[in-house]
């Protein structure tokens, strides 16, 4: 019979800078570590469109 908390919603893995990691485990660690490097990526990416963008524009007005 499966158990009763497999059929629970699971709480959406978040991290808070600063947060104490004392009470975590290996595997929760190692989610969180995952979770930062795929935010690290989507800014990178951010932030690369936006650098695309402003060079483009700053193309257009040079003389």
């Amino acid at each position: 019979m499966a158990n009763e908390d497999d059929d629970r919603p699971r709480k959406a893995v978040s991290h808070e800078i600063g947060q104490d990691l004392s009470m975590l485990s290996v595997e929760e660690l190692t989610g969180r570590i995952a979770l930062l490097r795929g935010e690290i990526e989507r800014i990178e990416q951010a932030v690369a469109k936006k650098r695309a963008s402003r060079d483009a524009a700053a193309s257009i007005f040079k003389s």
